[in-house]
């Protein structure tokens, strides 16, 4: 393939790129309001048990908000995880594209 086409094609790879990266950090702050909400809830039942006690219902509830909070978290920190690795891959495009040595391993 001819330098353009090579560059043109490495551009390309680029945006792409970006573009993921864009729609990857709308994901992460969409799970962070979305923790911030559940966090809220959470607080919210606590003060809920502490004034007037632990009913089954409350009790299931906090446990509930609980485990949302933390699949939250986990899926956050994949989210993070896969912006860095398209981090990464945008670092590769602009070696090549300034005639380093080529992509890492």
């Amino acid at each position: 393939m001819g330098q353009t086409a090579e560059r043109d094609a490495l551009l390309a790879r680029r945006l792409d790129l970006v573009a993921t990266i864009s729609a990857l950090t709308a994901e992460a702050l969409r799970l962070n309001q979305k923790l911030a909400g559940i966090e809220m809830e959470v607080l919210r039942l606590e003060l809920e048990i502490g004034r007037n006690g632990a009913s089954a219902q409350l009790v299931r509830d906090l446990h509930e908000a609980e485990e949302s909070a933390t699949a939250i978290r986990e899926a956050s920190v994949a989210c993070e995880e896969r912006i860095a690795a398209a981090e990464g891959d945008i670092e590769d495009v602009d070696r090549s594209l300034a005639g380093g040595n080529g992509p890492r391993e």
